[in-house]
Order: structure tokens, then C-alpha cells, then sequence
């Protein structure tokens, strides 16, 4: 259904695209998640209230996608990365490199920590939740993919299931993601510039023997 759904939206043009995940954008960041109206969107992106059941099921649906395009912005502005392309020395260098990276554009669109902080709590919705789980899909899919590099390069563990350590990597990454969105008004300049190297070195600590 994820892909249908996908596939669908790649047949709207960018224009209308554009049109439509600006204004829900505009939308949630004025009344959040629970108080953001459809018909509103609607109405100021000039789309149909029947096309956009074509495009999406629901609210949550229409919110999530627009949390994944967000997301494909920020990993484009710190930079790719290929996991065949990581070696021993420089493997979890790198993640502190991204993740420093990441923290700096984080602070010049802060637009991110509040639209992760209403993904958060819809995910915590049972009624609508289950939206959000397919971003956690394809996550769990990259974690896959740098653990098993990680492993044929001899810098992570194997006397664990894999699948045990998929799991446990990505229950770590959301308590640090929920943590950090909870807090980063609160954080100082100096205590963003450390969380590279201490968040980095518990997964370490979780995926080294």
C-alpha cells in the first residue's frame, strides 16, 4: 500500500508538489499536528479534497510524507555517504562527522526540531501512529546495511544476533532522536558541539564487543 501510495505521488508535477507540502508545512508549524485542517491546505495549495485522498490516507499520512521529503532535503545538505565506501579506520569517524554535520543545519532550519517533535508525538498517538512506522522501515534498513559493513570490517560485534543488534541500534537512535528534539532549546552551543562524540561513542559502546 506504502508503494502504491509512492508511486502515485511521483505522477503529481513539482509544481503541485510544491504547492501542496509548503502550504501543510505552513499549516502544522501554525497549529501543529492535532490542530492543522485539511480543508485549510486545501485551500491554500488549490488541491482538490478528493485528489488528496488519491495521494494520501489520511492526516498523519500527508504529515509523514511531508516529514520524509524534509528529511531527504537534510541528508542532501550534510552529504551522502556509502557504506561500502567506509573502512575500519574511518567508520565511526564519519558518523561523528555526519551527525556534527547534521547539527549544524539542524540550527540554521529549526523548523526540524519542531516538526520532530509533533512526529514524535503522533507516533506515540495509537490512533494514528501507525503512519510513521514506514520511516522507521527504511531506517532500519540503512542500520542493516552499516552493521553488516561494520562487521565484514571487523569493527562490530558478531557474537549477537543481527537482527538483535538492528534492533537494539534502533531503539538507541530513537531515544537519542526523542531526547534531543525534547531538549534543544535547552542545549548550549558547547553541549550540541560534545553530542557528536558522546552519542557516537554509546553506539559504540552498544555495537563493539
Amino acid at each position: 500500500m506504502v508503494k502504491a501510495m509512492s508511486r502515485r505521488l511521483d505522477k503529481l508535477d513539482a509544481e503541485r508538489q510544491r504547492r501542496l507540502f509548503e502550504s501543510a508545512a505552513e499549516e502544522f508549524a501554525a497549529y501543529g499536528f492535532d490542530g492543522a485542517s485539511l480543508n485549510r491546505i486545501l485551500e491554500k495549495s488549490g488541491m482538490s479534497k478528493s485528489s488528496l485522498y488519491y495521494y494520501f490516507d489520511d492526516k498523519a499520512d500527508l504529515f509523514t510524507t511531508m516529514i520524509e521529503r524534509s528529511l531527504s532535503v537534510l541528508f542532501r545538505e550534510i552529504g551522502g555517504f556509502d557504506p561500502a565506501a567506509l573502512d575500519a579506520e574511518t567508520f565511526w569517524s564519519t558518523f561523528e562527522a555526519l551527525y556534527r554535520r547534521a547539527i549544524a543545519v539542524v540550527d540554521r532550519n529549526l523548523w526540524l526540531v519542531q516538526f520532530g517533535g509533533m512526529f514524535y508525538r503522533l507516533r506515540s498517538d495509537p490512533r494514528q501512529g501507525s503512519a510513521t512506522g514506514r520511516l522507521f522501515l527504511a531506517m532500519k534498513g540503512w542500520v542493516a546495511l552499516i552493521i553488516e559493513r561494520g562487521q565484514a570490517l571487523g569493527v562490530v560485534r558478531t557474537d549477537l544476533p543481527q537482527s538483535l543488534l538492528i534492533d537494539s541500534t534502533m531503539s538507541l537512535l530513537e531515544s537519542l532522536d526523542r531526547w534531543v528534539v525534547a531538549h534543544w532549546s535547552q542545549l548550549e552551543g558547547a553541549e550540541k558541539d560534545a553530542m557528536p562524540q558522546k552519542h557516537i561513542a554509546l553506539f559504540r559502546r552498544l555495537l563493539t564487543a
